[in-house]
């Protein structure tokens, strides 16, 4: 299996001004999610960005950065113009990862490249792991997502799905249906000609109305291949209570 990782990186953050340079171990956090990258089967990984910081902080570590325009409306567009920058043949394995991931685990990167890569009907994939929280499954701000037989998302939702009529018509408190709740992983695996198909679709009702940009593909009639993971993977930087958690692990992994 042959992929690139592309990781798209600004620094406009207004919960964590300059994210991506944030210290963690005497490096930026956006080498941290290089190296981590690094770590999985990916033949290339880049960084794509549209500040000068960010790539110089990149290439001084002697990894690859690209600048691409400012003005894109999402991750996934600027994704779109790196894959033109680098010249990908249209049939090729892209995966993001998002720059404020420094703990993703390498064998989950790899685990959503070979969805595609296993069946060639499919333009794009993501991931999932089970839910065990009743917390989790009602809170709004985790995304659910529901599949096929098949392994392919039919919906995804910041409501509860699947709702478990009968169980919940009984319930005096929020609990887990019997049976298939997933939270959805916020990492994809694309072919580069799909994210060049993407850039000119139109955006969906339904993504405007969940706040979820992958709702587009879905609305289209693309399929999108799901990876069921076996555990919830090491969260994201979003906060400077998680900079502080993860600066944490990164000293536990030195001193071991």
């Amino acid at each position: 299996m042959s992929y690139t990782v592309l990781i798209p990186a600004r620094l406009k953050s207004t919960r964590l001004p300059d994210k991506p340079l944030a210290d963690i171990g005497g490096k930026p956090m956006i080498v941290r999610v290089v190296e981590r990258a690094l770590q999985s089967s990916a033949l290339t990984v880049c960084v794509a960005t549209d500040d000068i910081r960010i790539q110089d902080a990149v290439t001084h570590e002697g990894y690859a950065s690209i600048l691409t325009h400012a003005d894109h409306p999402s991750g996934t567009d600027r994704l779109a113009e790196a894959v033109d920058l680098l010249a990908l043949a249209d049939d090729e394995i892209v995966v993001n990862v998002q720059g404020d991931e420094p703990l993703i685990d390498p064998a989950l990167i790899d685990a959503v490249a070979q969805v595609l890569a296993a069946d060639p009907a499919l333009q794009m994939a993501t991931a999932a792991h089970a839910i065990t929280s009743a917390e989790d499954f009602h809170n709004p701000n985790v995304v659910k997502v529901v599949t096929d037989a098949a392994s392919r998302a039919l919906y995804f939702s910041r409501a509860p799905i699947p709702w478990d009529r009968d169980g919940f018509a009984v319930a005096d408190q929020p609990r887990l249906p019997s049976s298939g709740a997933l939270r959805h992983i916020g990492l994809y695996a694309y072919r580069a000609g799909f994210l060049r198909t993407y850039r000119d679709l139109a955006p969906s009702p339904l993504e405007g109305v969940e706040a979820l940009e992958q709702l587009r593909v879905l609305w289209h009639g693309y399929a999108i291949g799901v990876h069921i993971a076996p555990h919830a993977p090491a969260a994201g930087v979003d906060t400077p209570e998680d900079l502080a958690r993860v600066r944490q692990a990164f000293q536990t992994i030195s001193n071991n």
